[in-house]
């Protein structure tokens, strides 16, 4: 029964987040009154609706096809002429399930026989050549308009995901509601293997964290040619949730923290939902190595004399279909990911894992906003019903960090009690623990991965530059809480039952605020209490349903503080 439950929520939550066509089906007559603009590579014939101009599926890159599989993107130089705004944009290769599982005696097969499913697989709509990006804006807005620009990083475990997945036609309406008007882009980036494969192989060619290449293409890409669409190129703002949270954190220390593109900075501000530091092993560690040895032998590489060249000379379906043969997100070990971005040694672009560059204060010297849900990790333990004893809950967590010191896992974990209700979701009691150890496993890998993990973010940067905290806590789900991603109903208004509720109208305003003058607090609205920096008192704001309130940033200190002194043993 709880697998049914499960499976039908999470397919009904994928499949809403493929959000209804943001343009019309064109006719003579919409395009000759559709507006246009001219840009570095060519003209780009747009759509309005509702007051918000969409220019979807510009192509920002060479396509990364055939040889250029694999490979670091390279600027399109050539012209292509006319685009017209197309209605769903193509997203890059998806990694939804682990190629293979679709077993009836499991959890994870059970949803690889509905997410292999056409209609699913169709309505994603993917293919490689899809490095293209969105553009919407005002209506009203002309070439003289200098918006703010909020640059949106999309998440999916650097393994799903694409600019189909949200349109920012609500935030911005609300915007040019309250007097403050944004423009908004976001950019398709390479995901799975295509864009997070790593080994000596890709090290030697500078071919690593290809995805997050992508998106630094595409911030250039933006300094060259926003100022056409009406945006300012010195107001833009990094932001991004999940995986894109922590891509906009990459982006922060990329280059030693240098963000500069032709002498003047990418960005002015950056905002994380969910996700910031992620201490990795680097791209040459045995760990990411196997990886690679896996898809070279299930791509039938494996007697090449150049590896490399050979996944390169695959069929899209035989290299899908080896890059998708680990275990995905939506697997056993679900945040103990197969492709994510990892320090490479030889390479300025990201040379040390992240934490080292935070902390030693290697960083873009920008205003910030971090945050989080309450409940981050039960959406990520609902696959490991096996793990029903203190012992194995142990040697589960240890199987996420291959470099930690003798002990130190083990004395993280016993920092948590194993008195559910104690556990995650926070608040629920004895209540929502499908199998023992849920709810201490999903108190740990959300602390780990998203909300103890911030503190370590904030540690160094708060004291340099402006910061603000938050924790939402408003949604009070059966099982999951506030859980991971459920903002994201909110802020871009997914469903009529979470556009224009309070928690909306909340993080809609401070995102738009933050946007327009680099603090939450410039736009006013009722029951929204003034947002303090984040400082020695370290005070945090509290989202709930109905109000909101500052609070202490010192739950679970005893877990933040050990995870602070044995970082290194953290690194996945």
């Amino acid at each position: 029964m709880f697998q049914s439950l499960f499976l039908l929520s999470l397919v009904t939550s994928i499949v809403a987040a493929i959000p209804a066509p943001a343009a019309p089906p064109y006719s003579k007559r919409q395009l000759a009154a559709t507006p246009v603009v001219t840009i570095t590579n060519g003209t780009v014939r747009g759509t309005t609706t509702d007051g918000v101009e969409f220019f979807n599926g510009i192509p920002f890159a060479v396509p990364p096809t055939g040889r250029n599989r694999l490979t670091v993107p390279k600027v399109l130089q050539r012209s292509f002429g006319t685009v017209r705004s197309v209605r769903t944009p193509a997203a890059c290769p998806q990694f939804l399930v682990q190629s293979g599982q679709r077993s009836a005696g499991n959890l994870t097969g059970n949803l690889g026989g509905i997410l292999n499913n056409p209609l699913v697989t169709g309505a994603l709509k993917w293919q490689e050549d899809c490095l293209t990006l969105n553009v919407q804006r005002p209506a009203s807005t002309t070439v003289d308009s200098k918006l703010p620009v909020l640059f949106w990083i999309y998440g999916g475990g650097f393994e799903l995901g694409g600019t189909q997945q949200y349109g920012g036609d609500k935030l911005i309406r609300r915007s040019v509601a309250l007097g403050a008007p944004v423009l908004f882009i976001e950019c398709n980036y390479r995901v799975g293997a295509y864009g997070f494969l790593a080994g000596k192989e890709l090290a030697t060619e500078g071919a690593t964290n290809l995805g997050l290449k992508d998106q630094r293409l595409c911030l250039q890409w933006t300094q060259d040619n926003i100022a056409a669409f009406g945006g300012d190129p010195d107001k833009v703002t990094i932001w991004g949730e999940s995986a894109g949270a922590i891509s906009v954190y990459d982006h922060l220390i990329i280059n030693g923290g240098d963000h500069t593109y032709k002498g003047k900075a990418m960005f002015r501000g950056a905002i994380m939902n969910s996700g910031s530091v992620i201490p990795a092993v680097p791209v040459n560690h045995p760990k990411p190595q196997a990886v690679y040895d896996q898809v070279v032998r299930e791509a039938g590489c494996q007697q090449a004399a150049n590896t490399l060249n050979c996944l390169r000379s695959k069929r899209p379906p035989q290299f899908l279909a080896a890059a998708n043969s680990l275990p995905g997100l939506l697997s056993y070990n679900p945040i103990n990911l197969a492709y994510l971005p990892r320090p490479d040694p030889s390479d300025n672009f990201l040379p040390e894992s992240p934490e080292i560059a935070g902390l030693g204060g290697k960083f873009a010297k920008v205003p910030f906003i971090i945050g989080d849900q309450e409940d981050e990790g039960t959406l990520f333990s609902l696959f490991q019903q096996n793990v029903t004893t203190p012992e194995l809950l142990t040697d589960y967590v240890k199987s996420y960090f291959p470099d930690a010191k003798p002990g130190v896992v083990e004395d993280y974990v016993q920092l948590y009690p194993e008195d559910v209700a104690a556990g995650s979701p926070f608040g629920s009691g004895t209540q929502s623990n499908p199998y023992p150890q849920f709810k201490r496993l999903a108190a740990i890998l959300g602390d780990l991965t998203f909300t103890l993990s911030r503190r370590t973010a904030l540690q160094t940067a708060s004291k340099v530059v402006p910061a603000w905290s938050y924790l939402n806590t408003f949604i009070k789900a059966p099982l999951l809480g506030t859980f991971h991603g459920g903002d994201l109903l909110y802020l871009f208004g997914i469903t009529k039952q979470t556009e224009n509720t309070f928690p909306a109208q909340v993080l809609q305003t401070t995102v738009i605020s933050f946007a327009n003058t680099l603090d939450p607090n410039g736009l006013k609205m009722p029951g929204l209490v003034a947002w303090p920096k984040y400082g020695p008192d370290a005070r945090l704001l509290n989202v709930g349903n109905a109000t909101t309130a500052l609070m202490v940033d010192d739950f679970r200190k005893a877990q933040s503080d050990f995870l602070t002194q044995n970082v290194e043993s953290f690194r996945v």
